[in-house]
């Protein structure tokens, strides 16, 4: 039988790699240049796992192939599933590490939250991965398998990346990742079915802005430069008032850049996580809106989840109405994104493999 997803030699993989690469590796075995495409459309439009699925490719032809590359596609090694429906599955990365991968079915929407990196480098002081610390980057198949290998593919609606890590620190993998999930040889997904989250990264988020039209979400947290320093060590390195001078230079209403030749349409977010005493006062309210003033963008009231061993601690139910009622009458969008998972650890800020990556399926089904 030939080579499939079970394998673990040879070293390379084909998922992740555009049709051109895709031609070179074709004839590389001995196969015709049209098979590029043939083998594109197998990895990203059917859904090959195996070798034996694709039969427009010669036998002597995909036996070359598996004596060179592995398809790339692994199974989830376990399960949580949460009593609301979501379920959380840990995927082993190609270098032998761990990540954890959320969806979340919601009525006629099922969403997958995607992890880029086994850690993180941020350090934000309300995140379990940020705690975590970074351990690697993973690669375009890592990212991609996490949806291709995802037992729910079929139902997903959207897309987000904001599970364990910072995408702009893994830019040049992220970005190939949503190329495939959005180009018509990949997946063709519109790019406003999938959203990048970033805490904002200086050099990585005009890239961001400029090479991919995927929606936008920033993780801000805190309207001050002082009170974000204090959750968000990345403040320091880019300034919340200096990402949003950055992004007024963008209208998301119509295009990427001002002028741009390519239109670039997507969604601007802002993901606020409410602490009592912190950042829920009228006073953090209104300096919210005089941040964003005048920039077309919404903003996402997320519970806070709690941690351990953190002075943190979220708001009741009241608290985060009347936070969003003030931004709303005063000209921001604003909803309270519903809180999914949390008894399994797989909300907002839960995400990590830390202490796990020797025994990790122990704690999945």
């Amino acid at each position: 039988m030939l080579q499939d997803m079970e394998s673990t030699e040879p070293a390379d993989v084909l998922l992740g790699k555009n049709p051109e690469e895709l031609t070179a590796i074709s004839v590389e075995a001995g196969l015709p240049r049209f098979s590029g495409k043939q083998l594109a459309r197998w990895l990203y439009v059917t859904g090959a796992a195996r070798w034996d699925e694709m039969t427009n490719l010669s036998k002597a032809g995909r036996q070359s192939l598996a004596c060179r590359y592995r398809i790339g596609r692994k199974e989830p090694v376990g399960v949580m599933r949460s009593k609301d429906g979501t379920a959380k599955y840990l995927f082993e990365t190609e270098d032998g590490h761990y990540v954890e991968t959320v969806f979340i079915p919601d009525g006629e929407r099922a969403t997958v939250c995607v992890s880029c990196q086994v850690g993180c480098k941020m350090g934000c002081r309300f995140c379990m991965t940020g705690r975590q610390g970074y351990v690697a980057s993973l690669g375009v198949g890592d990212i991609l398998n996490q949806i291709y290998s995802l037992p729910e593919r079929e139902r997903l609606t959207n897309i987000v990346f904001m599970g364990q890590g910072e995408p702009l620190d893994n830019w040049e993998n992220v970005n190939r990742a949503t190329e495939v999930l959005t180009s018509g040889w990949g997946l063709a997904w519109s790019p406003r079915r999938i959203t990048i989250s970033t805490v904002g990264v200086r050099r990585g988020l005009r890239r961001l802005l400029e090479e991919n039209p995927c929606n936008v979400a920033i993780s801000l947290h805190h309207p001050l430069h002082s009170g974000r320093m204090e959750l968000m060590p990345a403040e320091k390195a880019f300034p919340i008032s200096e990402m949003v001078e950055v992004l007024r230079e963008y209208d998301f209403a119509r295009r990427g850049p001002r002028n741009a030749e390519v239109p670039k349409q997507r969604r601007l977010t802002f993901e606020y996580i409410v602490f009592d005493g912190v950042n829920d006062s009228r006073s953090d309210a209104a300096a919210l809106v005089d941040l964003l003033r005048g920039l077309d963008c919404r903003i996402n009231l997320i519970r806070f989840h709690s941690i351990p061993e953190t002075p943190l601690r979220g708001v009741d139910e009241k608290r985060m109405v009347a936070f969003r009622d003030y931004l709303t009458e005063h000209g921001v969008f604003t909803t309270i994104r519903a809180s999914r998972g949390e008894d399994i650890m797989a909300a907002c800020g839960l995400l990590s493999t830390a202490g796990r990556e020797a025994c990790q399926e122990e704690e999945y089904k």
